[in-house]
């Protein structure tokens, strides 16, 4: 039998082919576990009805108990006409930091008014947020003292506008009742109660200033109405963050919760609950039910899960996880780090995806947590993160795209020209959530006109303007 020679040059090249032919075989089964976060447009479709469907059962009184989009109405009627003017002192209490803002809206000759503001950030204990509804409210009350003592304002009675970023079922503009906690707040004593009243309370327990509570919001609501400031087209407000919700102003007729046809209010949709009846359940993956099995509120929340901020850095270190274990990541190394809850934060997926093609970026936060990436191993990371995201600005979008498609179709309109108010870190922050998100709306909402803003402090100023709107109805109302 004749012995075939090799030589050394040869059998370089096919070690190098031999290596190449196993880098091809692992990019294509990394790809093949990432496809399922991939959504069809007939699914995103899908995702949308489904969302039309349980926003008409939450505007119903039959339906109402038992939609997951719970569509609650804000009693907030009209949005700010330009003559409101004043002080005004603002909260935002949404996430783990709480804000407490100065509002000073004046008049302008060019645009109706202006808005002036100073604030300042103070972040929630944990004792506070999982205590009890007393503790963190007492919390709040000290806030509010230490920032008019910093601003001179103790002996000022201000009218207040509370931005208040959680389910709540209003029954007045300055009047809510908490369904429940969700991101994380636990403080027992507050759900089932008017939060207005435990910070009324709170205020009244400390005796050194005074505080006229006009409104509470969400923070979608402040958001668009800060919006409706800079463009009188702005008829949603949404927020992608830590959490993730949308409100629009509604027909009143089809709002069967409050009584009257005439005019619009807006509706809170909370639509992070969207799924929990189930709605959802086809496209949730292994990391989801895991994120949520972990989580403080097993089952509910579930369409949030899928987008916001909370949840993607832990859906992604998990994807981590599935590839290490699959032996196409690390070596099938994990670091103890990297098998740590909450290691892999959601700021790293949008700085992993920032990265400008050096991998340097990647490189310095995979290390911190503990593995020494290879090139391959670097670009495998950025594309799990740009797989989760990627779902999240699709997700997002569907959802949007039924509330704009249901308000062209209450209004009767054949075409709809509208803006959208935008807040929240990962829309701010995420290179790439913005384009995807716009472009799934415009995709799915073919005979609508959309404008996206972005909202600047729209939290704090929407409160304030609303406060102002609600302090002049109050005056108007008292001098007929």
């Amino acid at each position: 039998m004749k012995m075939i020679r090799i030589s050394p040059r040869q059998a370089l090249k096919m070690r190098a082919l031999r290596r190449r032919s196993s880098i091809v075989e692992r990019v294509l089964m990394v790809d093949q576990i990432l496809s399922e976060f991939r959504l069809e447009r007939e699914e995103l479709k899908e995702v949308m009805r489904r969302m039309q469907r349980e926003m008409d059962r939450g505007l119903r009184m039959e339906t109402h108990d038992e939609a997951s989009v719970k569509m609650l109405p804000t009693y907030v009627r009209s949005t700010p006409e330009g003559s409101e003017v004043g002080d005004f002192l603002a909260l935002d209490l949404g996430g783990t930091n709480f804000r407490v803002m100065l509002v000073k809206v004046g008049e302008d000759e060019e645009r109706g008014w202006k808005v002036e503001t100073k604030h300042r950030m103070y972040s929630i204990p944990e004792d506070a947020m999982t205590g009890t509804a007393e503790m963190l409210f007492d919390y709040i009350a000290e806030c509010i003292s230490d920032f008019l003592v910093k601003h001179n304002l103790k002996h000022k009675k201000l009218p207040l506008g509370f931005t208040f970023s959680f389910p709540v079922r209003h029954e007045d503009i300055d009047k809510g009742i908490l369904l429940n906690w969700t991101k994380g707040f636990k403080a027992s004593g507050a759900e089932g109660n008017n939060v207005v009243g435990l910070l009324r309370d709170a205020i009244k327990r400390r005796g050194d200033f005074e505080m006229d509570v006009v409104a509470m919001v969400n923070d979608t609501v402040a958001t668009m109405i800060s919006c409706y400031y800079e463009d009188r087209s702005c008829e949603v407000g949404m927020i992608v963050g830590t959490g993730c919700n949308a409100c629009y102003m509604e027909e009143m007729r089809t709002v069967e919760l409050v009584e009257g046809d005439e005019g619009r209010m807006c509706v809170n949709t909370e639509w992070g609950a969207f799924g929990d009846n189930g709605e959802l359940e086809e496209f949730r993956l292994e990391y989801d039910r895991k994120v949520d099995e972990t989580s403080l509120n097993p089952g509910q929340q579930l369409y949030e899960k899928l987008i916001s901020g909370k949840y993607m850095g832990e859906l992604v270190r998990l994807v981590l996880l599935k590839l290490i274990n699959e032996n196409l990541l690390f070596q099938g190394e994990a670091s103890e780090l990297l098998k740590t809850r909450g290691s892999f934060e959601t700021r790293f997926v949008s700085q992993i995806e920032s990265d400008s093609g050096d991998r340097k970026q990647i490189y310095n936060i995979l290390t911190t947590l503990g593995v020494l990436p290879s090139e391959l191993d670097c670009d495998i990371v950025r594309l799990a993160c740009e797989s989760v995201s990627t779902r999240a600005a699709h997700m997002c979008g569907a959802g949007l795209a039924g509330i704009i498609n249901s308000m062209r179709e209450h209004r009767n309109q054949e075409a709809l020209k509208i803006t959208v108010g935008v807040d929240g870190s990962v829309y701010k922050l995420h290179p790439c959530f913005q384009d995807k998100f716009h472009n799934i709306v415009r995709e799915l909402t073919p005979r609508c006109d959309i404008t996206f803003i972005h909202s600047e402090e729209g939290s704090g100023r929407g409160a304030a303007l609303i406060s102002a709107v609600a302090c002049k109805m109050a005056a108007s109302m008292l001098s007929q």
